[in-house]
């Protein structure tokens, strides 16, 4: 942890940030090459079938967070404070990794015994439930190890081990996609192999991410825990809020899915999991910024030195305002392009698809900050406000807005939900942002530096919003 404490802020801030954009990336790779592989050879159908399994995603890898964020942030902290306490350090892990045993059990039984009712409920109709029940045969079998990956990289990356979760996310991912063509085309298995693959590649990143205990390096060690219950609680309420930014995906997937098959069509619905696919690309390059900064931030935190937190801050916004200006403009400038990625369009699509994805795509100006904002309450130990953020974000104010405006204003509007919700969230995290970070402990030395580095920043940032 000292290199988190005297090291380089810019070195390690950049050097976290390749580690877990590689693996945030190649952790999408799963669901956007099974759609593509699955669209090319099912066509709209596979690509329909792909965006009603997205919740199932969602929901997996929100409490492999839920555990991971949680009980990784705890253990940074600590750690910065200096404090006697590896055995507390080892308490948290352990007790995280319960959780994580639990909640996969938990979601493991539900889908086996719920899978029907449960892809209905997501927006499965008799054509479309067929397929999704092929693509989750080999998921369900393997399912608890998605979750599990999400914890362990999570821990991996505060246990200065950045490139070992990297690569092994990697190695997953780069199976997955010779999987699929491999099975879903040569092995003719269609959708069904494209599951395989995706089981498998999961299987892979869990065995590699396990050689971290046999390394020297290791500071993870499983010990008999005390107070179970007290820090369960504690780890869930730290890592709610990251836990609650991927399963409203899933929530608002599920509402957008029923609203689209209620006024739009199949077509429409095949083009929202275009949609769904490239924004869990932003998403992901959204999470690589928070867990690139979350490690620096919490043990700087632990020891007080709000200088460094907010030098990183500074690099950690820099770097979600690239990615907002990428994704959006890519969004709005080759739409089609992104459509015949995931399938082989008709006519229809083709004539709908632009309009659609420019929408939605202005949401991509705002959703980094806003994901990266409840990583950053996280790291400062401010549960309520990523807790404010998350919820309004991903449930309150978009959940109202996907009912009431193709309602009162007409269906096309449903993909204006979104950037309008983002840009609410925006406005109500940079006024947050600024507040703690004005209140955090500084250098003597770094005094001068207040409004140069940060405050300027932040006041420019919340004036274009």
């Amino acid at each position: 942890m000292n290199e988190f404490l005297k090291g380089k802020v810019k070195t390690i801030y950049f050097r976290y940030l390749s580690a877990a954009f590689g693996s945030a990336l190649i952790t999408s790779i799963y669901s956007v090459v099974d759609m593509a592989m699955v669209g090319q050879y099912q066509g709209p159908d596979g690509t329909a079938t792909l965006a009603i399994v997205a919740p199932v995603w969602n929901i997996i890898y929100s409490l492999g967070l839920l555990m991971g964020i949680g009980g990784s942030v705890i253990f940074s902290t600590m750690k910065g404070k200096k404090e006697d306490s590896a055995e507390t350090d080892d308490d948290y892990f352990t007790v995280s990794v319960i959780g994580s045993v639990i909640l996969a059990i938990m979601t493991w039984i539900s889908l086996i015994l719920f899978e029907q009712p449960l892809l209905q409920l997501f927006g499965a109709g008799e054509a479309l439930l067929p397929l999704a029940q092929q693509y989750l045969l080999p998921v369900k079998v393997v399912l608890p190890l998605f979750l599990f990956n999400q914890m362990l990289a999570a821990f991996l990356r505060n246990d200065n081990s950045p490139g070992l979760a990297t690569k092994a996310i990697l190695a997953g991912g780069l199976f997955n996609v010779f999987g699929d063509y491999l099975f879903v085309f040569t092995f003719d298995l269609g959708i069904f192999g494209a599951g395989l693959a995706t089981a498998i590649g999961s299987a892979i990143s869990f065995l590699l991410m396990l050689t971290h205990f046999q390394s020297k390096h290791n500071t993870l060690f499983l010990v008999t825990p005390t107070k179970v219950l007290r820090k369960l609680k504690e780890i869930t309420v730290i890592g709610f809020s990251t836990f609650f930014v991927d399963v409203a995906m899933g929530i608002v997937t599920i509402m957008f899915n029923r609203q689209i098959m209620k006024y739009l069509g199949t077509n429409a619905l095949s083009v929202y999991g275009v949609i769904v696919n490239i924004s869990t690309f932003v998403q992901c390059c959204a999470y690589s910024v928070g867990q690139a900064a979350q490690p620096i931030l919490s043990v700087n935190f632990g020891a007080k030195q709000g200088n460094r937190i907010k030098e990183t801050l500074k690099y950690a916004l820099g770097t979600a305002g690239f990615f907002s200006l990428f994704w959006t403009v890519l969004s709005l400038s080759v739409p089609l392009l992104l459509v015949n990625i995931f399938m082989t369009p008709n006519q229809e699509i083709v004539e709908a698809a632009p309009a659609i994805i420019g929408s939605y795509g202005l949401s991509f100006i705002f959703l980094p900050f806003n994901i990266f904002s409840t990583y950053y309450f996280q790291a400062l130990m401010k549960p309520k406000a990523a807790f404010l953020i998350s919820v309004a974000r991903g449930l309150v104010i978009s959940g109202l807005l996907i009912f009431l405006l193709p309602l009162t204003l007409g269906a096309d509007m449903l993909w204006f939900v979104m950037p309008i919700t983002e840009l609410i969230t925006a406005l109500f995290a940079g006024i947050l942002m600024k507040r703690y970070t004005g209140k955090l402990p500084l250098n003597p030395q770094s005094k001068k530096k207040k409004r140069t580095i940060y405050f300027l920043l932040i006041n420019s940032i919340i004036k274009k919003i």
